[in-house]
This record gives C-alpha cells, structure tokens and sequence, in this order.
C-alpha cells in the first residue's frame, strides 16, 4: 500500500478514539502528540507538579529525528537542533584508557535533515516537546496528578487519581517510566527491577573551571566535542556541547549493588577517582571540575510477555515496556517509534476495534525492539572486553556501531504497510 506522509500539524478527520495517556516523558508526549496528529481525543496525566528542566544529555537517532522533523514543518527539530551538539567537524575520538592514545576517530556522517540526530541537555529538548503538545497543539496536560489505580473492561479503561478522581477512555497509555504502575495490571502480578551489574556516574556542569585549567581548555576552546576513553569493564565518554559551554559526561562501570525502587541519587567524586587509577590523567582532569554527579544504578528487568492487558485496553509505552542500557543510544527514540505505532494502528483499527490495534501495536513492536534493546549489551562488551591488539590492526572494530536497520527504520510508514498483515491475527 502507498503511504504519504507530510509534515504537518492539521489532525486527521476526528476518530472518536479517547486516548489517557500517564506520564509526561518523551514517550507518553510523542504518544501523544502523534495520537493528536492521527485524530484521537488525547490528553495527559503527569505527577510531577511542574515542569523543571532537570538532567543531562540524551540521545536521539536520525529514527527519532524523522519523527520530530514532522512537527510544525521542521520547526520543532530546529529548536531541538539548535540546542544539540554539532559533531560534522569533530566526529568522536576514541581513546585507550590508560595511555590515553587516540586509537579511533569517528568521522561524523553526512547528516539528513530531514531525519537530524540530537544530542542533548534532557530536560532543554524535553521543554521543547512539552510546549509543543501543550501550547501549539492543545493537548490537555494535567500536572501534579499521581494515579494511584488502573481499570479496564472490554468496552473501556479508566485510571483513578490520588485524590479519588476517575477518569475513563477508550484506552489507557502507561508510559510511566520504569516504575510503573500500569505494568502490574497489564502483567497481573509484581515485577521487580533487578541489578544489570553496572551503574553510571553522570554529569552536566558549566565549561568555567575547564578553561582555567591550560590541560582541559582545549576541549572547550575546539566548541563541540566527543571524547571517550575504553578500559576494562568501564567506559568514560566526555562532550563539551553548546560551542564549548557546557561540559557533560557519563562514566559507566561494574556495580553489583542489590536494587531497591530508589536508585538514583547523589555520587561522590572520589569513588569516581578510585575506579580510573591507573587512567589517561585527562580524565581525571576533566573530573575534578565537576561539581556535583549523580549516581545511577543501571536496571535491569527481563523481556516482558506482553505490553498489552487482557482486554487490550492498557498498553505500556517506552521505560514502562521495555528499559535500554544507555550504550544502545535508543531507548527514547524506541519510546518515540512506540507512540508513533500505537497512534497509526489505532487509527486503522478504529473506534470499534480498539483492542485490535493496540494488539496490532505490540506485533509490530516487539521484536525491532527486542533486537535494538541487545545492542546495548554488545556495545558495552565490545567496549568493556576490547582487545587492543586487533583494535591497532583495525581501529574501526572499537567504533560506535550506526547501523542502517536502526536508523533509517520510518515508524509511522512502517506502521502503515505492515498494519493490515499483523491485524489478520486478531479479527
């Protein structure tokens, strides 16, 4: 079937389809924004109390960029541009650990533009979705609401707030982040986290002290760079961002900490320094001009059966269905490639037969993301357990896989080809 696709705002002739989506992040935005651009009735349910622009940086592939380039043609990938790093010129320089040789240089692709990449500060490009869902496109986004209760029966679902409000649709998103809610309903029992054995140290800081210091200042003075530095069972990737500004990094390495549901929160700067003895002093350098980290103990949760509850009238979306490590580079932009199915097979299957196409949503979901999801893993062991000697004979083996099945995937034309074939197994 031919499929048009152009970057426009005016939704679709109305389907009469309710969508309540829970959770305000990239995923249940995109969700709902795509639902808007489809012709569903759609609107947000978040618990935070007000939108703060809080974290560091987050990736988005060209995969994602197609889907942000057609919001308000091309405006709002701009925006997102505009705040992203820019490495035509630099590309990424891959270092060894310790005697902080540059073993690869990872030349930048041409870019598309109409699939762009970012990489960016989370909470900046987070502010440039939200406004749009909001403020250009109407959708109603309801912050500070905790929802405390998920229902569903085969003609409706609903979810209750903390404060005994109940709130009814044709269909409930649960794109809650790891910890959500949604996931024990649609599973219909408890699943805990557990310890991926790694953990991450991250951090996002001002490019002030970095200058002073004549052995760091060239990071800044060269505008926008990538740096990472690959030893045994760790990896340290560095970016200055912003013509040289700011400065943020992400230190990856064992941890074999028992998980709780509490699992982010402040780090210190000198386990930091005992894990990178024996390291480039480069890093350490950069390290001792960040004033605070954060501490991240990196999930891990098996492949769940389904994202879909038994009447198909909840589904889970992003985090909630399916957490990344963060070698994969993807886990937003699956969360994106998510809501843009959910919204085109809802669409397809129509008001009567909602539950048809959120089943149809996770058919054509679920292996692409398994299959991404693994990429996290063998980047990290390709990184974590390289060997040097083939490295010296063939530098691109250590280089950060872009790999054309990822990338040039197009969700939404995807969604539209496939959709009629997966639907056959539900009607």
């Amino acid at each position: 079937m031919a499929v048009t696709i152009t970057p426009e705002d005016a939704p679709a002739q109305p389907t009469g389809i309710n969508v309540i989506v829970v959770g305000a992040g990239f995923g249940g935005l995109t969700a709902a924004i795509e639902c808007h651009r489809q012709g569903h009735t759609v609107s947000i349910y978040e618990s935070f109390p007000e939108l703060k622009v809080l974290g560091d940086i987050i990736s988005f592939g060209p995969n994602a960029g197609r889907i942000f380039y057609r919001w308000s043609h091309g405006k709002i990938a701009a925006k997102m541009r505009a705040l992203s790093i820019d490495l035509s010129s630099y590309g990424f320089k891959i270092h060894k650990y310790d005697t902080g040789e540059v073993v690869a240089h990872q030349k930048t692709p041409p870019g598309d533009p109409t699939a762009p990449m970012f990489n960016g500060h989370r909470g900046e490009l987070h502010k440039v979705v939200f406004e749009y869902a909001r403020d250009e496109l109407g959708i109603p986004i309801h912050l500070g609401q905790k929802v405390t209760k998920y229902f569903e029966d085969e003609k409706e679902a609903s979810i209750e707030l903390e404060d005994g409000t109940k709130v009814t649709g044709d269909i409930v998103v649960g794109s809650d982040g790891v910890r959500s809610r949604a996931r024990t309903l649609v599973l219909g029992y408890e699943d805990k986290p557990k310890s991926s054995g790694y953990a991450v140290w991250r951090a996002w800081f001002s490019n002030k002290d970095m200058i002073a210091d004549p052995r760091t200042a060239e990071f800044c003075n060269n505008g926008d760079t990538f740096n990472g530095w690959i030893g045994p069972d760790v990896h340290f990737l560095f970016s200055t961002i912003k013509n040289g500004s700011d400065c943020c990094w992400v230190l990856t390495h064992r941890d074999e900490h028992d998980i709780d549901e509490s699992w982010s929160f402040p780090g210190k700067l000198e386990d930091v320094f005992k894990v990178l003895e024996g390291w480039d002093p480069m890093c350490k350098a950069i390290i001792e001009k960040t004033p605070s980290i954060v501490d991240w103990k990196l999930v891990y949760r098996d492949p769940l059966p389904t994202w879909t509850s038994k009447n198909g009238r909840i589904c889970l979306l992003g985090d909630a269905a399916h957490p990344f490590l963060p070698t994969s580079a993807q886990g937003a932009t699956q969360a994106l490639e998510d809501g843009v199915t959910l919204a085109v097979t809802l669409k397809r299957a129509g008001k009567e037969n909602v539950p048809a196409g959120v089943r149809a949503y996770q058919e054509i979901r679920y292996d692409r993301v398994r299959a991404v999801q693994k990429t996290g893993e063998t980047t990290r062991d390709m990184w974590h357990k390289a060997d040097w000697d083939k490295v010296k004979k063939d530098p691109k083996s250590i280089e950060l896989p872009r790999e054309d099945w990822i990338f040039q995937h197009d969700a939404q034309k995807h969604a539209e080809q496939v959709y009629d074939d997966v639907v056959k197994k539900f009607t």
